[in-house]
């Protein structure tokens, strides 16, 4: 985003990836179908940046959600809204859109060809030089640029070129660089004992979807608190624990407590459809001599995974009571050891510091060097939030070059 700013504007860009081919994490995005960004009111969208919403605010000044559905019409690109507000490109997939997008940057109607230059990882600064190695010929490269643009992702999808291995490198030149974190990542469960699942359980349920739940975040030591998520959807379990959308959209505030506090847990809701009285009717209802499992799949429709989880992190004597056993079913409460690994999350936290950024994102103890994208310091959760910032955060550096450099507005 940051070289179609630049190029239209009659900049000469030359662009270096490490990787064969560009785009690869964008299209990886659009396998399952592209979430460009979402439909939601502004507000709305903005606070699902956290504790960063004043500082990517500004980037979405510059290029909000509809700025996205216009870049993709501009390029061609149709797009919709989806059921649940997610907004999606016609085709659904990604590759048509980063196929007119290189097309635009190579030949465009006015301004100057972006040059690409592949297998080119960046390796630092050599005096005031940009330093790259090239893994097709292992030759060394050194250019002088009027302004860097440094976009080069998290840690999560390392395979793709999302490696984190720039941090030791902006860290030599007194950059604050906060740790990288898994954000919109799994869990892995704490069971009974302190082990993670059980073998019978995950044997029998690994990769079975929990379908029809919500979930609640609660406050650590204060069960009396208001929870601080609480949402309707579906996750998959795993065979150390949990992962999936539901799940994702939890995951920071689960990820902090682990940090802060050494534990944390969620709270599930197996029937969010039925109140605790209708469920503990049901459970009350004479059973006769059929088991508890198809006595709750008569009454309550619960069996498969649900019905394992409740066998899984109930105490056995519970389940022979039956005001536990509906408050379990109600609010199941799922302990939690540790997050997954960074290079398994769909995305990363944390990053370049703000502070040590001007607001037109250029490095203070580097002098026309900008930062975009996700080695920058926030978060958001799935649903196009990801997808925007990068690209509204592109646009902004591009801004802060044309003003600073060039003097263009």
């Amino acid at each position: 985003m940051a070289a179609d700013v630049l190029s239209q504007a009659g900049v000469r860009v030359h662009l270096f990836d490490a990787m064969p081919s560009v785009g690869r994490k964008f299209l990886l995005a659009g396998r399952g179908g592209l979430n460009l960004t979402h439909s939601e009111d502004a507000a709305s969208f903005r606070q699902r940046y956290g504790d960063k919403v004043c500082e990517v605010g500004r980037w979405l000044d510059v290029m909000d959600a509809q700025g996205v559905r216009d870049w993709a019409h501009d390029l061609g690109v149709e797009t919709f809204v989806g059921t649940s507000g997610r907004i999606f490109p016609t085709e659904m997939k990604a590759a048509p859109l980063l196929r007119a997008w290189l097309h635009r940057l190579r030949h465009p109607a006015s301004g100057v060809p972006v040059q690409f230059h592949m297998r080119h990882r960046w390796l630092g600064w050599q005096g005031d030089r940009l330093f790259f190695k090239s893994s097709a010929t292992s030759t060394m490269l050194a250019v002088s640029a009027r302004a860097t643009v440094l976009a080069l992702g998290g840690a999560s999808w390392p395979r793709l070129g999302s490696d984190g291995a720039w941090v030791p490198l902006l860290g030599a030149q007194g950059v604050a660089v906060n740790a990288l974190k898994p954000a919109n990542c799994g869990f892995d469960v704490l069971g009974r004992g302190g082990a993670g699942w059980s073998d019978h359980f995950r044997t029998r349920f690994a990769g079975h979807p929990m379908k029809s739940v919500a979930i609640f975040v609660p406050v650590v030591g204060d069960d009396k608190a208001p929870a601080r998520l609480s949402r309707k959807g579906e996750f998959v379990v795993t065979e150390s624990g949990i992962e999936g959308s539901l799940v994702y959209a939890a995951s920071a505030g689960l990820r902090d407590d682990l940090q802060a506090h050494g534990q944390a847990e969620l709270v599930m809701d197996l029937l969010p459809d039925k109140s605790i009285d209708q469920v503990l009717s049901a459970v009350k209802w004479p059973r006769g001599s059929r088991s508890l499992s198809s006595h709750l799949k008569s009454r309550l429709g619960l069996d498969g995974v649900k019905m394992g989880l409740l066998h899984e992190l109930c105490p056995p004597e519970d389940l022979s009571q039956a005001e536990k056993l509906s408050r379990h079913i109600k609010g199941l409460r799922v302990p939690l050891k540790a997050a997954r690994p960074v290079d398994e999350a769909i995305s990363t936290a944390g990053g370049v510091a703000f502070e040590g950024l001007t607001a037109d994102l250029m490095l203070q103890n580097c002098p026309h060097v900008y930062c975009a994208g996700e080695m920058l310091d926030w978060e958001a959760p799935t649903g196009g939030y990801l997808l925007t910032a990068c690209l509204a955060s592109g646009k902004q550096a591009a801004h802060g070059v044309l003003e600073n450099i060039f003097k263009k507005t």
